[in-house]
This record gives C-alpha cells, sequence and structure tokens, in this order.
C-alpha cells in the first residue's frame, strides 16, 4: 500500500493555486499583450518558463497576444555578414540591406523559436509579422533612421480570429509600408503599445530586463498614473531607455488599453505574479489609479 506524504512545497502549492482563483476568475476571456525581448530570449530555460506561462494563460481563459523583439539576434547576424552597424541618438539605422536581415530574424529565426517553446508546452501558437493581413501599416518613423517604422494604420481582425480558434498568436514587429514592397523594422514596445491599442487590451505586460519604474530614491513604483508618469519625464526622474517604455504605455491607455505593466522579465513567472497575485510584479500605469503607493500595496492587487 502506497503512503501519502504530504509535504510542505505540495501543499504552499496547493494553496497559492486556490488563492490565484479570483483573479483567474476575474482574467477569464481578457485580452493580455505579453511583450517578450532582453536576456530571457536568449536563454533557453528562460524561453520555457515564459512559455509555459503563456500557455497557462489560455488554459485559464485569456487570450494571450504575444509581441516580440530580438535585437541581440539581429546584431549577430548583421556581425557574421559583415554588415556594419549604425546608430543614431542610440537608435539603429535601419538601410533597404538590413531591414532584410530584422526581417529574417524577426520573421523567422526569432518568432519560429518562441512559437516551437509554447507548442512545446502544449499550447497551440502561430506565428506571424506585421506583415501579415496588412496587420501593421507604417510611415518611417525619422528620416535619418531609414526603415524605421512608426505604426500608421492598424488591421488587427486576423489576431481576433486567431485567438477565438483557440491560437496564441507570435507576432514579429515587422511591418509593410505604404507603397508597394516596403519593410519597416518596428521597435518590439512601439509595435506591442501600436497592437495593445488597437485590440483594446485589458493588459500590456512590458518584460524588460529592470524591475520597473523607480521614484528618486531608487525605489520601484508599484502604480502611477499617466499624469504623474508625464511629471516624472519632464522633471528627469524617468530617463534614458524606460522614457520610450513609458511613452509606449501613456499612448496605449490613450488608445484603449486598461493598464500598462513594466515588469522584469528576468523574474520567474514574472507575468503570472502580475495577474494571478495580489502584490503584482511591476509597475502598473492605468488612469483609474489615484496616487503612486509604496512597493507591496498597490490597492485592488491585479484587478482589472
Amino acid at each position: 500500500m502506497r503512503k501519502q506524504n504530504m509535504n510542505r512545497d505540495w501543499i504552499a502549492t496547493a494553496r497559492t493555486l486556490s488563492e490565484a482563483l479570483p483573479y483567474m476568475q476575474r482574467y477569464s476571456g481578457a485580452v493580455v499583450v505579453v511583450k517578450f525581448g532582453g536576456n530571457a530570449m536568449g536563454d533557453d530555460e528562460a524561453m520555457a518558463e515564459f512559455a509555459r506561462d503563456i500557455v497557462l494563460m489560455k488554459q485559464v481563459g485569456i487570450h494571450p497576444v504575444v509581441c516580440h523583439g530580438g535585437g541581440p539576434m539581429i546584431n549577430d547576424l548583421l556581425a557574421r555578414l559583415g554588415i556594419e552597424s549604425r546608430f543614431v541618438r542610440g537608435k539603429r539605422v535601419t538601410t533597404r540591406e538590413t531591414v532584410e536581415v530584422v526581417e529574417m530574424v524577426l520573421s523567422g529565426l526569432v518568432n519560429k523559436r518562441i512559437v516551437q517553446a509554447i507548442n512545446d508546452a502544449g499550447g497551440r501558437a502561430v506565428g506571424i509579422s506585421g506583415k501579415d493581413d496588412d496587420l501593421m501599416v507604417c510611415e518611417p518613423d525619422d528620416p535619418e533612421l531609414g526603415f524605421v517604422g512608426r505604426p500608421v494604420e492598424m488591421n488587427v481582425q486576423i489576431i481576433r480570429d486567431l485567438y477565438a480558434a483557440g491560437l496564441i498568436p507570435v507576432i514579429a514587429p515587422v511591418a509593410t509600408g505604404m507603397e508597394d514592397n516596403e519593410t519597416f523594422n518596428v521597435n518590439g514596445d512601439t509595435a506591442a503599445g501600436a497592437i495593445a491599442g488597437a485590440l483594446k487590451a485589458d493588459r500590456l505586460l512590458l518584460l524588460t530586463d529592470v524591475a520597473g519604474v523607480k521614484d528618486a530614491t531608487g525605489e520601484v513604483l508599484t502604480a502611477m498614473n499617466p499624469d504623474q508618469v508625464r511629471a516624472m519625464i519632464e522633471e528627469g526622474t524617468i530617463a534614458g531607455g524606460m522614457i520610450p517604455k513609458t511613452e509606449t504605455a501613456l499612448k496605449a491607455i490613450e488608445e484603449g488599453v486598461r493598464a500598462v505593466v513594466i515588469l522584469d522579465g528576468r523574474v520567474p513567472n514574472a507575468s503570472l505574479l502580475e495577474l494571478f497575485t495580489e502584490h503584482g510584479a511591476g509597475s502598473l500605469i492605468r488612469s483609474t489609479e489615484p496616487r503612486v503607493k509604496p512597493r507591496g500595496l498597490r490597492q485592488g492587487g491585479s484587478g482589472l
């Protein structure tokens, strides 16, 4: 006869699942756009963990939509091909030659790695780019940057069709232009924000390599409203690479996204912690937040 050994880890797991139930119910049917990027993309274990999180979201009734970057992989292939990378104000200049490499890496290598990881975790993922069904149509963002695009037209019905069919869309940030045979490289955060805005998503999760938005003392802020974010940008508290992320968040909220969270993708199960726990896992920005609260006191947790 087998004896049952109820160790503490199993009990803790069961308790965690039970405590997550209200959040799972709250998010059932919600559209959650997740921007995946940073160091986690180059780590097989982190990729597999991310894929399991996405599959779990789908399993409990959420409609996850994944948008990804791939800058380090683009740099690597350009170097191997002997194509020099040039930057203006920290942004890559994308020439006609470079944009072909960008499309190869993002729509091919990176996109299919993520699709395969999700499928290996038991999900049903389909990889597309902003070109498919004219999902994302762009104009040049800055003449000095070449074929770097700014989305001006979004056609997201293909995404709705995919998640309604039980599939998980995985989108490469490569877009078509207003002219025939134009291809644009789109910043991953920008693409994710545009997709979330067009879908009127319940959440946009921007996974990055930092803990979140920090105040002047270096403490991570767990909840902000758009006015507070703009003030922090103006006074210089939000600076560097966090400026485009917060600007993406503000634009997404203006376009109808209920809330945006900037969170550390290096933290294990970061997306699940944000959605299914009271504490959350990053810096939440939404119009209904009345004030900045200390870490750990985000009122209402991850509620919609």
